[in-house]
């Protein structure tokens, strides 16, 4: 998954310019006995996702018919680029997009028609890692050391956290600002000492002889939540698709449960990949169930909560230069759907 680079607002002002949306009409309010009948005439909603474990399950149900079994009028736009997808959203072109948490504060300012979090699809959990030489075995053993990274992005905010445990800081390495997929060449190269990545580019940092992971999102659960993010908009104007939406995503993880090879197979094919690296990836992907995602809403002083980990992402951004002045918090996290899904179970 592609990530991370923020967007200007200039950017997002002339791409909202050209690019057209068409989401006004809303189709009848559903029940929870008896999901809307989607209206073929009524424009769908259009929601973005890319090339990230936690977000390919959205493929089981454009297959499995299960937006319509939801009464929702859905169109998935997948985007071999990350960064194309929240481009796309943050100008108006989506009503909705899977991206981090991080991201959706960088976003929170400029995007035109405002980004909302209604819904945690996922927490890395190993997929980012930061990939070191043999002589380095700890923490500490990264003081004065070159680490190439995607500055302000989430492996930077999972080194700072493990630099910040151990008693230092950012400045205590040398940072080389590089693309993630040019941070990995680089350290499998041989020009610097450590890599921090996200798949696949850790495996090209793991060609290097010697390499080997030093931690990874594993041990920082909380840190890197991805997301179903929809705009403001859609939520005013048709509260009962997003509801739809994040109704349908459970029933994705009850197809996933009773189905599991026919849920692979979709998955590995809209990923294009194999099923064993789709399982190889997976292991580093913690899919949220409904419980997960009623807790890490709620506040609570640790990365579990999103409240507190936005507040420590945003002080992160703001540390490095990433983001100028720090959004409305408040605005961007939205509970009702889950609450409500879990409230007509």
């Amino acid at each position: 998954m592609k990530r991370r680079k923020l967007l200007s607002l200039l950017s997002v002002f002339c791409l909202s310019l050209v690019l057209t949306i068409s989401c006004a009409q809303t189709p009848e309010s559903t029940t929870s006995d008896t999901p809307t009948q989607v209206n073929p005439d009524t424009p769908p909603i259009l929601i973005g996702y890319s090339n990230w474990p936690g977000w390919w399950p959205w493929a089981i149900a454009e297959q499995e018919g299960l937006f319509a079994k939801n009464g929702a009028n859905v169109e998935l736009r997948w985007f071999d680029g990350y960064l194309a997808s929240m481009e796309a959203f943050a100008a108006g072109q989506l009503d909705g997009n899977c991206q981090t948490l991080n991201d959706t504060i960088s976003f929170a300012s400029s995007a035109v028609n405002g980004e909302v979090a209604v819904l945690v699809n996922d927490n890395s959990a190993g997929n980012d890692k930061i990939i070191v030489t043999e002589d380095i075995n700890t923490i500490e053993d990264l003081k004065g050391k070159k680490v190439a990274i995607e500055e302000g992005v989430v492996d930077d905010f999972l080194l700072t956290l493990a630099l910040e445990e151990n008693g230092m800081s950012r400045d205590d390495v040398e940072i080389v600002n590089l693309e993630t997929g040019a941070a990995a060449a680089a350290f499998a190269s041989g020009q610097t000492d450590a890599v921090g990545a996200f798949p696949p580019f850790w495996l090209t940092a793991l060609k290097r002889e010697g390499s080997k992971e030093l931690l990874s999102s594993k041990e920082f659960p909380g840190a890197i939540p991805d997301l179903l993010v929809v705009s403001q908009k859609l939520i005013d104007e048709q509260p009962e698709q997003v509801q739809a939406l994040v109704d349908t995503w459970f029933d994705i993880l009850d197809f996933m449960e009773q189905n599991p090879q026919k849920a692979d197979e979709i998955m590995a094919k809209r990923a294009d990949i194999t099923i064993e690296e789709l399982q190889q990836l997976k292991d580093g992907t913690k899919i949220f169930t409904l419980e997960e995602n009623l807790e890490a809403f709620s506040d609570g002083d640790n990365m579990k909560h999103m409240p507190f980990a936005a507040k420590k992402m945003s002080k992160f951004m703001l540390d490095v230069g990433f983001i100028d002045s720090e959004p409305d918090l408040t605005t961007i996290l939205d509970d009702q759907f889950v609450k409500a899904y879990a409230d007509g179970k």
